[in-house]
């Protein structure tokens, strides 16, 4: 009487086969889960930036002036709390009629596409509109 011997588990084709599946999306999907999360930052460092200008626009009010209203700013990160991606900066105008809040990207964060983050006064963003 003969026996069969019945085949378990997987060959070693078949595993590399999906090691290779497994790589080939894992090197789609990863670089945009980075972009995403950039951008979720970038997201974060905008609405600082527009909190930080509407501080500033309540202090012109009082103080006829934004050169000292810098020292009112209540962040100097984005975010707020926890590991910074961005760096806040004020810049006063000449005249303190003007002034210029300004996002610095750092670590993780430094290799965005946008780079820095600005808002003025008179609301123009930059580096350009498609950061925004």
């Amino acid at each position: 009487m003969t026996t069969k011997s019945i085949q378990h588990g997987f060959t070693l084709i078949e595993l590399m086969i999906v090691v290779i599946i497994i790589g080939i999306l894992a090197s789609i999907a990863y670089p945009s889960y980075v972009d995403s999360v950039r951008k979720a930052r970038r997201g974060d460092a905008q609405a600082i930036l527009v909190e930080s200008a509407n501080i500033m626009e309540q202090a012109y009010t009082e103080l006829n002036a934004y050169d000292d209203a810098s020292t009112g700013l209540p962040f100097a990160q984005s975010p707020k709390t926890g590991t910074a991606y961005y760096e806040l900066g004020f810049a006063a105008g000449r005249d303190a009629t003007s002034y210029t809040i300004e996002a610095d990207p750092i670590g993780s964060q430094a290799n965005d596409s946008c780079r820095k983050l600005s808002l003025s006064n008179a609301g123009v963003k930059g580096p350009n509109n498609d950061c925004w």
